[in-house]
């Protein structure tokens, strides 16, 4: 077979159309994708507001499928294994990658946001060292949220430990809350979380959060500050607008962590005096490292984050566009493509 379907995004449409099937280079894989996750960074780049993801671009960094062949050269993976993707692309040269974080490459490139393939097709390409193999008792359903789970790993241990610590979490959407269940799995002493969508608030409460509270509230800070007992030790904002960046500086007041964990649209401005006086720290967290991976499969086999909790609808390659909208309306967690 050398055609198959794939995603594209462009600025007025999301469409499904005829290509080549990629052949796989010097230490690649080719893998048939069975079902991938719609990221919030997608739904984003679609509506033109990602400021790293113009359209058009071949979506799809959330992605479960099997090994259909690889090359002479690779080693460790075989035909007809499972696999998920690390997305982000890196050198491996500059000093980020030779310093054991390619997560911040000088000259990233991430799989299904601009780069010239996504999950969202019937086959892809990768370098071996990209995948994840996945264990044999997790399901796709689970195994697509490896890649979104891995985040909020590596937020909460960019973070500092939390166990035992109060946590606030901006946001409600699949980020916070799979960033609300590591906090859980981490032993957070109390946490808070803020949305502006009451289901979402119910959502939090019913997978552990302690308390949860309007964002749209006039006194939102008070109220988290309230409910958490005392100001926060940490903050993690997945929203990352100017709003909640002050929302977040002021629940951390004094000496307490912000991680920016939502992708910003555009700067903001913050209280830089308070940040200095009041010696807060704010922390970006940038995607993963192969060690948040391992986590977030280790977490997904104990439990800790059920699939059934998170993917709320689930769409066919050909209703592509109808899983983007879910996905953007604020109704749904996680909406997935199967391909």
């Amino acid at each position: 077979m050398t055609t198959m379907r794939r995603v594209v995004v462009r600025r007025d449409r999301i469409d499904v159309e005829a290509a080549d099937v990629p052949v796989p280079r010097a230490g690649e894989v080719l893998v048939k994708s069975v079902v991938v996750g719609v990221c919030g960074s997608d739904t984003h780049a679609a509506h033109g507001t990602h400021p790293f993801v113009p359209p058009p671009y071949f979506p799809g960094h959330e992605v479960v499928g099997v090994v259909e062949s690889v090359d002479a050269s690779v080693e460790g993976i075989r035909p007809g294994q499972r696999v998920t993707v690390e997305p982000d692309l890196p050198c491996w040269h500059c000093k980020m990658c030779t310093s054991g974080r390619q997560n911040l490459c000088e000259g990233l490139q991430f799989f299904g946001c601009g780069y010239g393939q996504g999950g969202m097709a019937t086959y892809f390409t990768l370098p071996a060292d990209r995948l994840h193999v996945v264990p044999d008792d997790i399901d796709d359903r689970t195994a697509v949220l490896i890649e979104p789970l891995a985040t909020p790993v590596h937020a909460v241990r960019t973070a500092g430990d939390v166990t035992g610590r109060t946590v606030a979490i901006l946001g409600a959407g699949t980020i916070g809350l799979l960033v609300l269940a590591v906090c859980l799995a981490h032993g957070a002493a109390r946490i808070v979380v803020t949305d502006v969508v009451g289901s979402k608030r119910a959502r939090a409460v019913a997978l552990g959060a302690d308390a949860s509270v309007d964002a749209m509230a006039p006194d939102v800070v008070g109220e988290v500050r309230a409910a958490l007992g005392e100001s926060a030790d940490v903050v993690f904002d997945c929203v990352a607008v100017e709003s909640t960046v002050s929302e977040a500086i002021a629940m951390a007041d004094k000496g307490g962590t912000v991680v920016i964990v939502g992708v910003p649209a555009r700067a903001v401005t913050v209280p830089l005096p308070l940040v200095q006086d009041h010696q807060i720290r704010i922390q970006g967290s940038a995607t993963y490292l192969p060690e948040d991976f391992a986590e977030s499969i280790d977490l997904l086999r104990r439990g800790a984050v059920r699939a059934a909790d998170i993917v709320t609808a689930t769409r066919p390659m050909d209703l592509v566009a109808e899983a983007f909208a879910l996905s953007a309306s604020g109704e749904h967690v996680k909406v997935l493509v199967a391909i």
